[in-house]
């Protein structure tokens, strides 16, 4: 099994870059990029989907033989405004001129030449509740399964408020067993306020085969190939993180750890 806590490369360029050989699975690709003004990142899509993902700053980006413009206003990431994105289809290109300091997030997995180039957010993103208690959190729905944008991908962010609890109940979506359950790889992109703190994730399975409890720092990636996934910030710490999911079906069908299903009933 390939290491799960990914840290950064360091703090300029690109830096992360999980491919599925990498990651040692079949879908799931996670790139990161941090420009300084007036630099350039370039790529091409391959037989992969991306949705890129202004995560801070603002770049012009043209991709799929269009100019979209410039893209981004959220200069932090804990503005917790929506965010600026783009979806490019497999066999496309793309290119961003960073016009400000920039974080640019490169979502991708499989390519079907299904769905056309387009914009995505940040009009018809709205940041919402989920959860209960101190399993409050907030939901910015950039391509989930409501979303028709995609032909693989499944992307979103979340807000944990500091002392709150996230990915929980913990859940596992790790079977081919539509509707009971799908088979999604995924990463978490995790950034923390004030950016000195740390969070909790932990990877687990029923039968402990996988148990990785790690202490992710500002910039990490944490993988999820297989399990339950639940992630904590600690008194003082907002955590933020960047999901990225992608299977066989583009549906998100989840099923509780057996110790938990009994919160998730109740909190329904």
């Amino acid at each position: 099994m390939a290491e799960l806590l990914r840290k950064p490369f360091g703090t300029h360029g690109k830096v992360h870059d999980i491919t599925p050989a990498s990651a040692g699975w079949r879908y799931v690709g996670f790139g990161l990029y941090h420009l300084r003004a007036g630099e350039r990142a370039a790529e091409v899509t391959g037989d992969r989907e991306v949705i890129l993902v202004m995560v801070e700053g603002k770049a012009r980006i043209t991709g799929a033989g269009q100019d979209w413009g410039v893209l981004g206003d959220r200069m932090n990431v804990f503005e917790k405004s929506p965010p600026h994105c783009l979806y490019l289809p497999n066999g496309t290109e793309w290119e961003a001129t960073a016009e400000t300091d920039c974080v640019i997030a490169v979502c991708s997995a499989p390519g079907k030449g299904g769905h056309a180039a387009r914009r995505i957010g940040p009009e018809g993103i709205t940041l919402t509740e989920r959860g209960k208690g101190t399993n409050t959190r907030h939901i910015n729905n950039i391509a989930m399964e409501a979303e028709d944008y995609a032909d693989s991908l499944l992307v979103t962010e979340v807000f944990t408020p500091s002392g709150h609890w996230s990915s929980y109940p913990s859940h596992r979506h790790d079977e081919d067993d539509y509707p009971r359950i799908t088979y999604l790889e995924e990463t978490y992109y995790h950034r923390l306020n004030p950016a000195s703190g740390f969070g909790i994730q932990r990877v687990y399975t029923d039968d402990g085969q996988l148990d990785e409890t790690m202490a992710v720092s500002d910039g990490d990636v944490v993988l999820v190939p297989r399990g339950h996934h639940p992630c904590g910030a600690p008194y003082g710490f907002e955590m933020y993180y960047l999901n990225v999911m992608a299977g066989p079906l583009r549906k998100w069908r989840f099923v509780p750890a057996p110790e938990v299903e009994w919160i998730m009933e109740r909190d329904k």
